[in-house]
């Protein structure tokens, strides 16, 4: 087992003879080369357009419901149908691309999400955008555990490894962060469809660069797909996502969430029962063994929880109490991403300074400090005075705090497991970022006027809470905060 204050490096994957980087090529493993950067930069590339898409279309969503003459209740799950198809396939296509190929299940994910982006674009009627939008979650559960996966391949020197995680990170929170920016951006100096149809550019670029890039892998002694496995494991994280996602959208007295999260509840332990008893689980036992991989997903799903519901809820504080429009809005975010790249350079420089868990505690801490500071918002603020300083703070965390989590969350996984340790740090991800909608929003949606503002300050106040939660799981680790990963950050 690896010691949780190390990346153990993964067996070289499998390739044929004629892959295109294979052993003798440009993404041979242990290689410092040209080409194994731009294979990161597509990977990465990608991963940033797949986390947009959670939050591209919130400014867009009034224009659409112009256009194509949505209801209330179907114009949520413009929204929704993405998050769930993304977060309830996760750990099914991370398992998939480990013994199929990494490669393969990327690129077939990448060409569905494409397909499905142009048909969002083309969208005429209600149902397409919706089904669009589902199949363009599905594309992205392929792909963005199977792209992880391979960046964890193609670095596998501990300290390499870690530098192209936290690079990693950062693009997948920068990409969460601007879709409201690219969305606002958009819809108001094109129209709604060009939300969609910007993905398409990206989507040639990978399936034509990245085959020349990056060979096939998959693991060394492949077993049989867990089928009850995989039923339980993506029936539980369906149920869950989209209970959650109801309970968002109407309440926890709607009549369907509480019943589909008691069924994730069923199918969560009929998961856990079926794991012990079978030869060749869905997810490995080992996967499991360290606490501090377990901790620091949780740190994340925390973390997602609290930033996703803070993207949503400001972004409505700056149109309906600063009267800005959709590009206004989305401008107003623009240093929401300067910050996240700045914690990004400190990020490395504080887990060499003082060790990967000092580093994570203290970059949580200071997310939270930065959304008690927006909590503090009032209704007679402007931009500069109230919204800004705590959009920076908050920004800065995120931006210290992305990196160093993405390494900690996927410490000590190997060419066996590197598919499906990928797929359960994007799964919490995506779970946080709907237990955020579903719990926060809610409460800053109790009144009007300034009671509109007093409940945008208890959602943030407790937003705040949740991440230091996970900087105090994180403190609370037996061992102290070690140094072990300090070479991730020279």
């Amino acid at each position: 087992m690896p010691d949780d204050h190390s990346l153990s490096a993964p067996r070289p994957p499998r390739s044929r003879p004629g892959d295109p980087g294979g052993p003798s090529g440009p993404a041979a493993p242990g290689r410092t080369s040209a080409p194994r950067g731009a294979a990161l930069a597509v990977l990465c590339l990608v991963q940033f357009v797949l986390v947009l898409d959670d939050t591209v279309v919130s400014v867009a969503l009034p224009s659409i419901r112009e256009d194509l003459a949505f209801g209330t209740a179907g114009l949520v799950w413009v929204v929704n149908a993405y998050f769930l198809a993304f977060g309830g396939l996760l750990l099914l296509c991370g398992r998939l691309s480990d013994l199929l190929g990494r490669r393969r299940v990327f690129l077939t994910g990448v060409a569905l999400f494409g397909a499905a982006s142009l048909l969002c674009g083309l969208a005429r009627e209600p149902w397409q955008l919706v089904a669009g939008r589902f199949a363009q979650g599905a594309g992205a559960a392929m792909a963005s555990p199977a792209a992880l996966a391979m960046v964890a391949l193609l670095y596998p020197e501990p300290g390499e490894r870690a530098r192209a995680f936290g690079i990693w990170g950062a693009v997948a929170g920068l990409g969460g962060t601007l879709g409201v920016v690219v969305s606002g951006a958009l819809t108001g100096l094109a129209s709604w469809r060009w939300v969609f149809l910007v993905n398409l550019p990206v989507v040639l670029v990978a399936v034509t660069l990245l085959p020349r890039l990056v060979r096939e892998s998959r693991a060394d002694r492949p077993p049989r797909l867990d089928v009850p496995g995989a039923v339980l494991g993506t029936g539980a994280v369906v149920a869950l996502v989209y209970g959650l996602l109801r309970a968002g959208e109407a309440g926890w007295t709607d009549r369907t969430a509480v019943p589909a999260l008691a069924l994730a509840g069923g199918l969560a332990a009929g998961f856990g029962w079926w794991e012990r008893r079978t030869a060749q689980p869905l997810l490995p036992s080992s996967y499991l063994a360290s606490r501090f991989r377990l901790v620091a997903n949780g740190a994340s799903l925390l973390l997602s929880a609290a930033l996703y519901a803070m993207a949503f809820l400001l972004m409505l504080q700056v149109q309906t109490v600063l009267g800005y429009r959709p590009l206004t809005a989305g401008l107003a975010y623009l240093p929401y991403g300067a910050a996240i790249l700045t914690g990004l350079w400190l990020s490395r420089r504080a887990v060499a300074r003082f060790g990967m868990r000092a580093a994570l505690t203290g970059s949580l801490l200071v997310t939270a400090a930065g959304l008690l500071t927006l909590s503090g918002v009032a209704a007679g603020d402007g931009y500069v005075s109230g919204v800004l300083p705590g959009m920076l703070v908050t920004a800065l965390g995120c931006g210290l705090s992305l990196p160093a989590l993405t390494v900690a969350a996927l410490t000590g996984t190997t060419g066996e497991d590197a598919g499906i340790g990928s797929a359960v740090l994007n799964s919490v991800q995506q779970i946080g970022g709907a237990v955020g909608l579903a719990v926060l929003v809610p409460l800053a949606a109790r009144g009007h006027g300034t009671e509109a503002v007093g409940g945008f300050s208890l959602a943030l106040t407790v937003a705040a809470g949740v991440v230091a939660l996970g900087a105090v799981a994180l403190l609370a680790l037996p061992g102290g905060p070690g140094r072990g990963h300090a070479a991730a950050g020279r």
